[in-house]
């Protein structure tokens, strides 16, 4: 495994974070606005699902900023990014200016959902929560065991080795005539 930089992952993290901050903050201080909003695009029950999408807005980053539970974190807040893109992006509908900035502002909702996927997968890294709270074993790679050569006398399955007769040392003795 290669070695992780945690600064940049740090980073990485308060960026994606940064970035979702503003347009949550903004939901949050007019959520009938915006669920008139996601009325307009057909969305059933839209003041649920603005109340849902203020929630994981606000905490979301949050919990990405901290690095709490990456994983659950990463796919949520792209799985987000991606109906928010297809619900409030849908650049198909328009022609002209109006569909080549909606069509932008949809692929730069699939790039952070990327981005997030790709925290889900790499985690947050030591300078984080979670690195704080597993300590400093969570940065090291694990030990690997190396199997023990089987030694025989401690084998009872193995068979002891075989003695060669000693040669007797000195002169042959000569043989007899017959």
């Amino acid at each position: 495994m290669a070695a992780r930089n945690d600064g940049i992952l740090l980073a990485g993290r308060l960026l994606l974070a940064s970035s979702l901050l503003p347009a949550a903050i903004a939901r949050a201080l007019n959520p009938s606005g915006f669920a008139l909003t996601l009325a307009a695009t057909g969305m059933p029950y839209p003041n649920a699902v603005a109340t849902a999408s203020v929630l994981i807005g606000l905490f979301g980053p949050l919990l990405l900023a901290l690095g709490l539970v990456p994983r659950l974190v990463g796919l949520g807040l792209g799985f987000h990014a991606v109906v928010a893109g297809l619900l409030l992006h849908r650049f198909w509908e328009f022609s002209g200016a109006v569909a080549r900035v909606e069509q932008e502002l949809f692929l730069a909702q699939l790039g952070l959902a990327a981005g997030f996927v790709l925290y889900a997968v790499t985690g947050p890294g030591n300078w984080s929560w979670q690195g704080w709270w597993h300590g400093s074993e969570r940065g090291t790679p694990p030990a690997v065991k190396v199997p023990s050569a089987k030694i025989p006398d401690k084998d009872p399955a193995a068979k002891p080795p075989r003695k060669r007769a000693a040669a007797p040392r000195g002169p042959r003795p000569a043989k007899a005539a017959a």
